[in-house]
């Protein structure tokens, strides 16, 4: 076969060297908002709107969809175009989906015209995903991957944070002064507009890397296949896949109702909080313990390698969910220790979910690695997808308190496989 050539991208300007300081924050920023409103603030948005919870959690799972499937895309976005194309390209299509959602809210049959939006956002989003933590790989040493690894983590929260959180917050109270379809349409509208903002800040301040070049073959096809091939016969490759889609088990469960736990009403086993509420808990206090957790955990494996603090971290991510157990036995109605209890649950997943990020970049390392981390991104939305979609249906079976029980029994599976993974001791150390 034709060896691939590789065409350096040639700027006819002067290459900028921009700190990752000043991209690294707001790149990852953009990548969590949209997946945020997808999955999370369109649960709440539906639910408002009078869905149910089986329906809300159904719909909003299908969404996950094109993160589950970019690895078919993915090689196309590592070949044609360069990284930083896709991605301000992305970002700038991504702003205008979300504000045809905020235009179809207001509109008759909203369900489906929103729903084929959020399609569109999500599909733009999951290809962002592949270019983004390819131009990350591209651009930076990896030390500085380890390093920065808990300042992307965070920053990504943040746009979680943003969306769950403040826009959420934001909502709550339009609601109660122009109604629920125009408080959350203004709340789209707002969100396409920081969306396009950060477009056209990285559009003027993301660097062109000598190494973010466009490749030219005429074998795509077979290129393609190889790369799948050399993924699943990496090794250690079932390990890695069990790992990957089973870690997040609880999580992708928890992610879907703990926000419809906290709004539910009293008689239901639910806190009871307004939306305004509900988005002033995940706003306010959280968001300092999750910058704490995040930075803390880049830090630390930069210092030691990652499988030093590998234990510690998987654990911070998964133990902090019986907090939920104890607010739903407990019918905790302080604001104060809902807030602080969110806040403990907050630092331990940026603290954990920094050392999944590392593993995934540690096991895609290769030749092809923007399409080995894609593809292991896409079964990490497999994984978060299916329980996902039916986490209303099991909820509305069990109760609050009970769901949240078998939540913390959905984390041992992600214990016993991280028992067997392999890591370098010296991945993630300084040099």
């Amino acid at each position: 076969m034709a060896e691939l050539k590789n065409e350096p991208y040639i700027n006819s300007g002067k290459v900028k060297k921009t700190s990752p300081l000043a991209w690294v924050p707001t790149l990852y920023f953009a990548e969590g908002l949209p997946n945020v409103i997808v999955i999370t603030l369109a649960v709440l948005m539906y639910s408002q709107l009078g869905l149910s919870n089986d329906k809300v959690a159904f719909y909003t799972g299908w969404l996950y969809l094109p993160w589950v499937i970019k690895p078919f895309w993915s090689p196309f976005v590592d070949m044609l175009k360069t990284k930083r194309w896709w991605v301000v390209s992305m970002q700038f299509l991504m702003g205008a989906g979300l504000a045809s959602v905020g235009y179809g809210i207001t509109s008759d049959g909203f369900v489906t015209k929103t729903l084929i939006a959020f399609w569109l956002i999500a599909f733009c989003s999951a290809t962002h995903d592949v270019a983004a933590d390819g131009y990350y790989m591209l651009s930076l040493s990896p030390h500085e991957q380890s390093f920065f690894v808990g300042i992307r983590s965070t920053f990504y929260k943040i746009a979680n944070v943003l969306g769950q959180g403040v826009l959420v917050f934001l909502a709550g109270r339009l609601e109660k002064v122009c109604g629920i379809p125009v408080a959350w349409s203004v709340t789209l509208y707002l969100s396409a507009a920081i969306m396009l903002a950060v477009a056209l800040y990285h559009f003027v301040m993301l660097p062109r890397p000598a190494s973010d070049f466009t490749s030219t073959t005429r074998n795509l096809p077979y290129i393609f296949i190889r790369t799948f091939v050399k993924f699943f016969r990496k090794k250690h490759i079932v390990r890695a896949l069990l790992f990957i889609l089973l870690f997040r088990l609880g999580e992708a469960q928890l992610c879907k109702i703990s926000p419809l736990f906290m709004k539910a009403p009293i008689s239901e086993g639910g806190l009871g909080f307004s939306v305004d509420m509900v988005g002033m808990v995940y706003g306010t206090a959280g968001v300092i313990a999750l910058l704490a957790g995040g930075i803390l955990g880049g830090v630390l494996v930069s210092k030691d390698g990652l499988r030093h603090w590998f234990w510690p971290m998987v654990m911070s991510m998964n133990l902090p969910n019986l907090v939920y157990v104890y607010m739903a036995w407990a019918h905790v109605r302080s604001l104060a220790l809902v807030t602080s209890l969110v806040c403990l649950e907050q630092f331990g997943y940026g603290f954990g979910f920094t050392a999944f990020m590392l593993y995934l970049i540690y096991f895609s390392r290769g030749r092809h690695k923007t399409s080995f981390y894609s593809i292991s991104t896409g079964f990490m939305a497999l994984g978060m997808m299916l329980p996902g979609m039916f986490s209303g249906e099991i909820q509305s079976h069990l109760g609050y308190l009970d769901f949240f029980i078998w939540v913390c029994i959905c984390t041992i599976p992600g214990f016993i496989i991280a028992k067997f993974l392999p890591i370098d001791p010296n991945f993630g150390k300084k040099d």
